[in-house]
């Protein structure tokens, strides 16, 4: 690995996708409590949907600050899932109950994910100040609360506050500016190739790829030095150093 531990003063976390998947990719784990719950819709169905979604969720103001992680999941899935209903595949009737029922699959799976990383931000939290750098809407600190995790944390960093998003490199610049830090003194975790770890490295961070299941099949492909498979992966090593 391409990491100079000696060198680090401060960590940046994302958090979707890295704290809360444990490096998989969100529609992911969208897809698979869809087919727990019994949507019956095959896969290019759902990406159409969850990419209407998404844009829709920028678009328009859905999520509240105060919508803790349950709250923001409801919505997005009632988004996806009345777009599959006005498709056609899917009964309208159905939408409000489905998507709660969904909800609680993707909150029980983030909450587990979270709990495995907690260990880990126990650890670097005593070791280095931490900063959240996130592409999110707005209810990140509610989220984080929720989790019990806000308190690792000296400073948030959100897209939809900050006006600025990844690939942004500067979004990560704001996240060293608060740690007080220089860019090269600065580890960045994040799990997509695209959002974290290049603009991270543009910014002149450091970076550690935590990957699992992506979006495509150009990320599941690609390489990087500095690739993990677990948050408890990348401690071992930065305290074996």
């Amino acid at each position: 690995m391409n990491i100079d531990v000696k060198r680090i003063k401060g960590i940046i976390f994302d958090y979707g996708g890295t704290l809360d998947t444990g490096g998989d990719h969100w529609s992911e784990v969208i897809w698979d409590a869809w087919q727990k719950a019994g949507v019956a819709a095959d896969k290019a169905e759902f990406r159409e949907v969850y990419v209407y979604a998404e844009r829709e969720l920028a678009r328009t103001l859905h999520i509240l600050p105060h919508h803790n992680f349950h709250d923001l999941l409801v919505i997005k899935m009632q988004i996806e899932l009345q777009r599959l209903a006005e498709m056609g595949h899917f009964a309208p009737a159905s939408v409000d109950s489905m998507a709660v029922k969904v909800a609680d699959i993707c909150y029980a799976s983030a909450k587990a994910s979270v709990e495995k990383a907690r260990p880990v931000l126990e650890a670097l939290s005593r070791r280095y100040p931490m900063v959240l750098v996130s592409n999110f809407y707005g209810n990140i600190e509610t989220v984080l609360k929720d989790f019990n995790i806000d308190s690792y944390f000296k400073k948030i960093i959100e897209s939809a506050v900050v006006g600025v998003r990844k690939p942004d490199p500067k979004i990560f610049l704001l996240g060293v500016e608060a740690l007080g830090l220089k860019p090269e003194e600065v580890l960045v975790f994040g799990d997509s190739l695209k959002k974290d770890i290049e603009p991270a490295e543009k910014a002149g961070c450091q970076a550690i790829w935590l990957k699992g299941k992506g979006w495509t099949a150009e990320e599941d492909a690609a390489f990087h030095p500095n690739i993990v498979a677990s948050l408890s992966e990348a401690l071992s090593f930065i305290e074996g150093e």
